[in-house]
């Protein structure tokens, strides 16, 4: 018996992958990187989560691409990314926020001090970026 995808013009690679077009492997990928989120990430996701800005939903660890978001709100075309040191100049970040600019989002930077040691002000500049994007 042929499998439903047989003949159909889809290849099974076309199956596999998820609802929002996301490339074989992201979902795995994106389950480790939620499942290992550091500290500073699982500060600010308990304020993105559960639509408490502005009523928009936010997910962590979104593919974009080849990319991954920290945290991205679909509905907005924001992402927010949380950086330690080791981003500082980066030439990879560049070349992500480069990317995402070109799909349509707008791309917020957060020092991991900043997150730890000024919640409001961080949450009071998404509000603002939100706002301004409309």
């Amino acid at each position: 018996m042929p499998k439903a995808w047989e003949g159909e013009g889809y290849e099974r690679t076309d199956l596999m992958r998820s609802f929002r077009g996301a490339q074989l492997g992201t979902t795995t990928r994106a389950r480790e990187l939620r499942r290992d989120a550091t500290d500073v990430e699982k500060r600010l996701w308990q304020r993105l989560r559960g639509r408490q800005i502005e009523n928009l939903k936010f997910v962590r660890q979104q593919a974009i691409g080849p990319y991954y978001g920290d945290f991205a709100c679909r509905e907005a075309r924001v992402v927010i990314e949380l950086d330690g040191g080791q981003h500082a100049d980066s030439e990879y970040d560049a070349r992500r926020d480069a990317f995402m600019i070109s799909q349509s989002y707008i791309v917020l930077r957060f020092w991991n001090t900043e997150v730890m040691e000024n919640i409001e002000g961080v949450i009071g500049r998404i509000v603002e970026a939100v706002r301004n994007r409309d």
